[in-house]
């Protein structure tokens, strides 16, 4: 009876989301952006289906109202759920266009960037798949390998499952990087006005940069009401956790 009760809710849940989701593109449609807003609002309160969808919609209405932190932030989080996302990007782009902070990005160079590079092809869970895929390929060639018959079939099953394996460790190592990645990587947006990066996390700390709203950043540690972050220019220091607001 409980778990009969509890799929209820679960469907009623997804119901009115859904309704709430189709009322917000309605009034988005409209032109009524901060209705629509409260709708996609109440959605994410209530934890109910949220969705890139959700969040890029959210975005969107921000963006029309003027306001860039929001509107930042929620595309951050659409491309969380949905990475490379290229409405998403274009869109996240035009919103950056309206912040004031120009911080420029300091590549990685070498080895590192290479390995970054393949592995930020896709995210974890396609790697995932990418490594099931391959693993039943080479369960395949070793059925292939066990039962031919003939010795030149054998040599060529046998080599295509070292090249199989090679892929299949290569794919496994990709995933957990990215993993390792997504799990360190705590990106936030600046939503006060302008935000004072310290040197130390107290108020006495002498000032390092000046923020303003829409900034992105990188959470790398917490301390009590303070935040160290990291811009990607490498500027480092400590700010007010009030004045930034985590995308993950």
């Amino acid at each position: 009876m409980k778990n009969i009760l509890y799929l209820f809710l679960l469907i009623s849940q997804v119901f009115f989301a859904q309704s709430s989701f189709e009322k917000g593109n309605d009034l988005y449609l409209k032109g009524q952006y901060q209705q629509a807003v409260e709708e996609y609002e109440n959605i994410i309160k209530e934890d109910k289906q949220q969705s890139a969808e959700l969040y890029y919609n959210l975005g969107n209405c921000y963006y029309k109202l003027n306001k860039v932190a929001p509107s930042i932030y929620n595309y951050e989080k659409a491309l969380v759920l949905k990475p490379n996302d290229s409405q998403t990007l274009n869109n996240l782009k035009f919103a950056k266009k309206l912040t004031i902070d120009e911080i420029k990005e300091v590549p990685k160079v070498g080895f590192a960037k290479l390995i970054q590079n393949f592995t930020g092809i896709f995210d974890y869970n396609t790697w995932a798949k990418i490594s099931v895929a391959i693993g039943f390929i080479f369960l395949l060639s070793f059925i292939g390998y066990y039962f031919s018959q003939h010795t030149l079939m054998k040599r060529i099953y046998f080599i295509g499952m070292f090249i199989i394996l090679v892929a299949l460790l290569l794919s496994v190592a990709a995933g957990m990087s990215e993993k390792d990645h997504f799990n360190n990587d705590r990106p936030a947006i600046v939503f006060a006005e302008i935000s004072e990066v310290r040197s130390e996390p107290q108020k006495a700390g002498s000032a390092i940069i000046l923020l303003h709203e829409g900034a992105k950043v990188y959470v790398t540690e917490t301390l009590d009401k303070w935040k160290k972050i990291e811009l990607t220019d490498g500027t480092e220091g400590w700010i007010d956790a009030s004045t930034i607001k985590e995308v993950k």
